[in-house]
């Protein structure tokens, strides 16, 4: 092959395999269309491009320029555009003009275009995204999430806390940058603890989960232990990624929180939220359970129910 073809081919196998959905409202599966798909397959899926990825964009300073960046003037250019690329709603979210991206990536629905539901025995959708779901996170490595095993210790990098959760269900509400990046709370209650767990920032995306498996557990997080009404203990745990400008809490870690309300949000880039509960206290949704099993994420509106209590 001549060094044009080999080079052709390389680009072409750096092509992002496609992310097919599960859209519970439409009843349908959905492709994705991922922001910057091609850029972050070639970040994990080439030689360079990790090396790259490991040894410099992983690491806070290049996330926080690039978050100074999109929270400045010079960002608002891209609004309009963004907005006709990825087709967003615009309609549901409150209006106000936008003085950079990252104002725009921080929008908040407008009243009443979101419900949580009321019924206590109901586990409300903390983010609207994405969704896996198990019903079991055992001390050992047994929860597969495209190639990824996850356990307790590994999530919340405490052995004491990890020990609550034991073979307790787990949500994964993944946010694309399409999407609305603030996260609330699914219950009643206080926080009892609140800690960080440094990390690196690499991508959220499938795309690069694909290429590196330990992302979950290895990157930047805060965790929130919540003491909950309805569902007992569950560790709300937020998950930093590449280019994520900053995870800000907005609700006093010292205050009670009740269901529905705002708990923080993600400045730019595509995040991550889970949740770990109690053996016993819900469980996740059948059909999240069995999306999941067949290898498929789940969109869910915020608010709406992603689990029970079975009591």
């Amino acid at each position: 092959k001549s060094p044009r073809t080999r080079a052709l081919f390389r680009i072409i196998m750096s092509l992002p395999e496609p992310i097919v959905i599960w859209n519970r409202e439409k009843k349908c599966e959905e492709t994705e269309k991922v922001y910057g798909g091609t850029g972050v397959n070639w970040l994990y899926g080439t030689p360079f491009g990790k090396l790259l990825a490991t040894t410099v964009l992983s690491r806070k300073i290049p996330s926080t320029l690039y978050g100074w960046y999109q929270s400045s003037s010079f960002s608002k250019k891209k609004i309009l555009e963004f907005i006709n690329e990825y087709s967003i709603p615009i309609e549901e979210f409150e209006y106000s003009p936008y003085t950079s991206f990252n104002d725009f990536f921080i929008r908040r629905f407008r009243k009443g275009a979101r419900e949580f539901t009321v019924d206590r025995r109901k586990l409300p959708a903390f983010v609207e995204g994405r969704y896996l779901a198990f019903d079991s996170v055992r001390p050992e490595q047994v929860v597969p999430v495209k190639g990824v095993f996850l356990s307790p210790e590994q999530l919340l990098g405490r052995e004491d806390f990890a020990s609550q959760f034991s073979n307790g269900p787990m949500l994964i509400g993944r946010l694309c940058p399409v999407d609305y990046h603030r996260f609330h709370f699914p219950d009643w209650g206080p926080i009892t603890n609140h800690f960080r767990v440094p990390g690196k920032l690499h991508s959220v995306n499938p795309v690069a989960i694909r290429w590196r498996n330990d992302i979950f557990s290895t990157n930047e997080r805060q965790v929130s232990i919540l003491e909950t009404e309805n569902f007992g203990k569950l560790a709300y745990i937020e998950v930093g990624a590449l280019l994520v400008g900053k995870i800000v809490q907005t609700h006093a870690m010292d205050q009670p929180f009740r269901r529905g309300a705002e708990k923080g949000y993600f400045l730019f880039g595509a995040s991550t939220v889970i949740l770990m509960g109690e053996k016993g206290r819900w469980n996740p949704d059948d059909d999240l359970l069995s999306q999941t099993a067949a290898g498929r994420e789940t969109y869910i509106r915020l608010g709406e129910q992603v689990g029970y209590n079975p009591l």
